[in-house]
């Protein structure tokens, strides 16, 4: 049992938990730095692992199922990592209407991912957002932070060729 005050070890020597220590001593070191906590072990790892979630809960002294329910409730925390680039599909209505499920599928047809998923290479990362405030621009996609607006299925295919391919 995890006592107050008790000193808990990051579980490992990587610089990038004393950023996660610092938001956690920001917010209070309590439950209600969960989120917060969550954003940020993501944030700096890229995605939440078994090991993450159990400091977490040890050094807010949350039980492990309240991290786990928090971080598969949320659609923002992925328990797995990412690929090497991202791919978000806006699936607001006005994207939806001008052909956001096309997208989606050609990425599938070409990569073999859909919403959600990796590529097998761990390449590509697929992923969908509810709106991206881009209505104007539909279908709107965010390419590795980029927005590309009004985008046909093989425009996309070209632009993901070229970043994953810009890598090699």
């Amino acid at each position: 049992m995890i006592m107050p005050n008790q000193k808990i070890a990051p579980p490992s020597d990587d610089k990038r938990w004393k950023v996660v220590e610092t938001t956690i001593r920001r917010n209070g070191s309590s439950s209600g730095a969960l989120i917060e906590t969550l954003h940020s072990v993501q944030e700096w790892f890229g995605y939440l692992d078994d090991e993450a979630l159990t400091y977490v809960a040890q050094r807010l002294m949350v039980p492990l199922s309240k991290v786990y329910g928090v971080a598969t409730f949320y659609h923002f925390f992925t328990l797995k990592p990412g690929g090497k680039h991202t791919c978000v599909v806006c699936n607001g209505t006005a994207c939806y209407i001008k052909g956001a499920k096309k997208l989606i599928d050609s990425m599938a047809d070409k990569y073999g991912v859909k919403p959600g998923e990796t590529s097998k290479d761990g390449e590509l990362s697929v992923l969908t957002a509810r709106c991206l405030g881009s209505c104007g621009l539909a279908p709107a996609v965010v390419i590795d932070g980029d927005v590309k607006g009004n985008i046909e299925s093989d425009e996309l295919i070209d632009v993901l060729e070229g970043v994953i391919n810009h890598d090699a």
